[in-house]
């Protein structure tokens, strides 16, 4: 079992099958990405 970590939150975002168990990160968060396009339309 492979779990995707968002790098910002460290909340999980999805998990996917894998042979062992994985962890990635991304920056690709569904709860994050709302914050970051509210403080970009900021700047």
């Amino acid at each position: 079992m492979g779990i995707i970590v968002c790098q910002t939150c460290n909340g999980v975002v999805t998990y996917f099958e894998d042979e062992k168990v994985t962890t990635l990160y991304s920056n690709h968060c569904p709860n994050c990405s709302k914050d970051q396009k509210i403080k970009k339309k900021h700047r």
